[in-house]
């Protein structure tokens, strides 16, 4: 019993150990300047900002676990990854194709649930779209990118 005892501390003692050198592995948590900003209506900006924002724009909140590893890691991949699919602060950047496919991408994913992710919506549940948050997000890409040609 005495030796199961010491190996579980041994081995809490090396969890422990490796948990904090982890710490020392630091990301990229800044949020780059903000090159242009996307011209939504005045009812769909804030829609996008509290669901879409902290993943596809320059102004992420980061949340005080983001500087906590091993969660730090993906959190910051998850943003890098959703800025460079989609950046709503660098929207004025895309060229008119690009800015077309990327509404059409929004509508999409939106009206089929895929964004903003369920993993993001339970631990941010402010970000979670309701019905008519989808309806007015998809109307409204699906109008704007009429407009584009």
């Amino acid at each position: 019993m005495r030796s199961i005892i010491k190996d579980l501390r041994n081995i809490l003692i090396v969890i422990a150990a490796i948990l904090l050198l982890m710490q020392l592995v630091r990301v990229d948590r800044t949020n780059p300047p903000v090159q242009s900003d996307i011209s939504a209506e005045p009812d769909i900006q804030p829609i996008l900002q509290k669901s879409c924002y902290n993943c596809h724009s320059n102004v992420t909140v980061w949340p005080w676990y983001s500087r906590i590893a091993p969660a730090s890691w993906l959190i910051v991949s998850k943003v890098h990854d959703g800025r460079h699919h989609l950046n709503f602060s660098e929207w004025n950047t895309y060229d008119v194709k690009m800015q077309y496919r990327k509404l059409e991408d929004i509508a999409e994913e939106v009206i089929e649930k895929e964004m903003p992710p369920w993993y993001y919506t339970m631990i941010r549940g402010e970000a979670n779209l309701t019905p008519t948050d989808r309806g007015q997000i998809w109307a409204w890409a699906v109008t704007e990118s009429e407009t584009l040609f």
